[in-house]
C-alpha cells in the first residue's frame, strides 16, 4: 500500500486525510441509516402482511433497539481485537452491510409467505385495508420469525455502525479536520431521509394504493440494497489508506482486551462518561419528538386537522434540509477554531434559546393563522407573522441543535486519543459502543415518556392524531414534548460539559503524548 502522502503528515503526532476521504467515509452512516429508513416502516409490514397487533407492532422497534444495544459490546470487542491485512474496520463495513442485506431480504420477502394467508377489512382514516388476521394460527409464527431474522439483522447493523465511531481516530487526529465529518454526515443524512421519506415512500405508497402491500416493501428493499451497497464501497475506499497500523494502533502487535477494560473505561475515563450523559440526554429529548406529537401541534393547535398537518408540516418540510446546511456551515466555524468541546457547549446554549423561544411561540402566539381558507372554500396554508417567526427560529435553531447532535460523533475518537492516553490501550471499538450501548438503552424510553405525558391528560388508550379536539392540556403536552424535553436535555449537555476534560489544548497535549507512545512502543518490536 502506498504510503501516505507528506503533505498530510504534521507535527506531534499529528496526521490528516485529504477532504475528499472524509466526505468518503462519512457515506458509511447513510449507508446503515439507508436501512434504518427502511425499518421505520417495518409497522405497517408487521400489521398488514405478518398479522401483529398495532400496540406490538409499533412497540417492535423499541424492543429491537434495546437488543441493538446489548450486542453493540461484544462487537465493539471484536473491533479491538481484530488487526488483519484487511485492516481492522473494513472487514466489519463489509460483512455489516452484507448481513443487513441478506437478512432484510428475508424478512420482507420471506416472512409473509410462512403459513396460511388470512386477510380482513380494517378501516384506516376512513380507507379499508385488507390486512392479514392477528389471530390466525400462521400469524405468531410469521412474528417468531421475523424476531429471529431481525436479532441477526441488528448484529450486522452493528458490525457497521460500530466503525462510523471506532474509525474516526484513524481517519485524522488533526482537530481541525475531525469536526469536518460532522457536516458531510448531516447534509447526507437529511438527503437520505428526504430521498426515502419524501420521495420514495409516497411515490410507492401511491402505486401500491397503501403501505400494506408486500410489493412496496420487494421495490423498497432493492432501492435501500443497492444504494447503502455503492455508500459502503465509497466508505470503504476512503478508509484504506488509513486503516492500518500506523495509524489505528499503538503498534503493530495485537492487544489483550476483554470485557474487563469496558468497566474501567466506564468507571475511570471521565470524558466517555460526560459524552454519554451529554448525548443520550440530548437524543432521549429529542427522540420524544414522535408523530403524534408533531400531528397535535400541527393538526390540532393550528385547528386544521388532518389537512392543517398536511398543509403546515409540507410547507416547512425544506426546513430541514435548509437545517442541516446551516448546522453544517456552524460546525465549520465553530468546532474547526474553537474545539469540539466549545462548539457543542454554543450549539446546547443557542438550542436553549431557541428551543425556549419557540416553546413561548407555539403558547402565546396564534398558530391558527397560518391557516386560512380560499375563494373555493378550500383550507390553504399562509405566511402570515407566526409562520415567519416559526420558519426563521426553526432555522436557527437547527444550526444550534446540527452542532450539539452531529458533533457527538467526532468528539467519540477525541475519547479513544483519551483512553490511550490514559491507559495505553487504543480501543475504539470499545468507546464507540460503549457510548451506543448506554445511548440506545436511554433514547428507547422515548416513545413511552410520550406515551406517559399524553396518558396524563387523558389519552390512556389511544394517541391523540390530527383529528383529536383541541384542548389547552394538549396544547402543554405536545408543546412540552417538542421544545421542553429537549431543553431539559440541553442543560443535562451544558453540566456535562463542565466537567468533560478534553478542551483544545488537551488535546494538542494529547496527541503530543500518544505519539511518543508510538514511538516507544514500535522501537521495542
Amino acid at each position: 500500500m502506498k504510503p501516505v502522502n507528506p503533505k498530510y503528515l504534521g507535527e506531534n503526532g499529528i496526521h490528516r486525510v485529504p477532504l475528499w476521504r472524509i466526505g468518503g467515509f462519512a457515506c458509511n452512516n447513510l449507508a446503515t441509516n439507508m436501512y434504518m429508513f427502511l425499518m421505520m416502516y417495518v409497522s405497517y409490514y408487521l400489521v398488514g402482511l405478518v398479522g401483529v397487533v398495532v400496540v406490538i407492532a409499533t412497540s417492535f422497534s423499541t424492543m429491537m433497539r434495546i437488543w441493538d444495544g446489548v450486542t453493540d459490546p461484544f462487537v465493539g470487542l471484536l473491533v479491538d481485537k481484530t488487526n488483519g491485512k484487511f485492516g481492522k474496520n473494513r472487514p466489519f463495513m463489509v460483512i455489516g452491510n452484507l448481513i443487513l442485506a441478506v437478512t432484510s431480504w428475508i424478512l420482507f420477502n420471506c416472512t409473509h409467505l410462512i403459513g396460511e394467508t388470512v386477510l380482513i377489512p380494517t378501516e384506516v382514516d376512513g380507507v379499508t385495508y385488507m390486512v392479514q388476521d392477528p389471530n390466525a394460527p400462521a400469524s405468531l409464527l410469521r412474528f417468531i420469525f421475523f424476531i429471529v431474522i431481525s436479532a441477526i439483522y441488528y448484529i450486522g447493523y452493528t458490525c457497521q455502525c460500530v466503525v462510523t465511531k471506532s474509525a474516526q481516530s484513524c481517519l485524522t487526529n488533526d482537530p481541525k479536520q475531525r469536526p469536518l465529518f460532522a457536516i458531510f454526515d448531516s447534509v447526507f443524512v437529511i438527503f437520505g431521509y428526504i430521498g426515502v421519506g419524501s420521495i420514495l415512500i409516497p411515490s410507492l405508497g401511491r402505486k401500491y394504493g397503501g403501505f400494506y402491500n408486500a410489493e412496496l416493501f420487494k421495490d423498497l428493499w432493492v432501492v435501500v440494497a443497492i444504494v447503502s451497497a455503492i455508500l459502503t464501497v465509497i466508505a470503504v475506499i476512503s478508509i484504506a489508506p488509513k486503516d492500518r497500523a500506523e495509524f489505528f494502533g499503538i503498534s503493530k502487535k495485537t492487544q489483550k482486551i476483554g470485557l474487563k477494560e469496558y468497566w474501567d473505561t466506564l468507571k475511570n475515563n471521565r470524558a466517555v462518561q460526560m459524552l454519554v450523559v451529554s448525548a443520550s440526554t440530548d437524543k432521549l429529548a429529542t427522540s420524544t419528538r414522535t408523530s403524534s406529537v408533531t400531528l397535535v401541534l400541527y393538526g390540532v393547535v393550528t385547528m386544521g386537522g388532518v389537512v392543517g398537518n398536511e398543509l403546515v408540516n409540507g410547507s416547512f418540510a425544506v426546513l430541514s434540509l435548509l437545517g442541516a446546511v446551516f448546522a453544517a456551515v456552524a460546525i465549520g466555524i465553530f468546532a474547526t477554531r474553537l474545539g469540539q468541546r466549545k462548539a457543542m457547549l454554543i450549539g446546547s446554549w443557542g438550542g436553549i434559546i431557541l428551543n425556549a423561544l419557540l416553546g413561548l411561540l407555539w403558547l402565546f402566539g396564534d398558530a391558527t393563522s397560518m391557516l386560512t381558507t380560499n375563494d373555493k372554500g378550500e383550507m390553504v396554508f399562509v405566511w402570515s407573522l407566526f409562520a415567519i417567526i416559526h420558519c426563521v427560529l426553526t432555522l436557527i435553531n437547527s444550526a444550534f441543535q446540527g452542532i450539539s447532535g452531529n458533533i457527538v460523533i467526532p468528539m467519540t475518537a477525541d475519547c479513544a486519543d483519551y483512553e490511550v492516553y490514559r491507559t495505553g490501550k487504543y480501543v475504539p471499538g470499545m468507546i464507540g459502543t460503549l457510548f451506543s450501548f448506554v445511548d440506545k438503552l436511554i433514547s428507547s424510553a422515548a416513545p413511552m415518556i410520550a406515551g406517559l405525558v399524553f396518558a396524563a391528560i387523558g389519552y390512556s388508550k389511544v394517541l391523540p392524531s390530527a383529528e383529536s379536539a383541541y384542548s389547552t392540556s394538549l396544547h402543554y403536552a405536545a408543546v412540552f414534548l417538542m421544545y421542553g424535553m429537549v431543553i431539559l436535555g440541553l442543560i443535562c449537555n451544558v453540566i456535562a460539559l463542565k466537567f468533560y476534560p478534553l478542551t483544545k489544548e488537551k488535546m494538542e497535549e494529547i496527541q503530543a503524548e500518544i505519539a511518543e507512545i508510538k514511538a516507544k512502543a514500535m522501537s521495542e518490536e
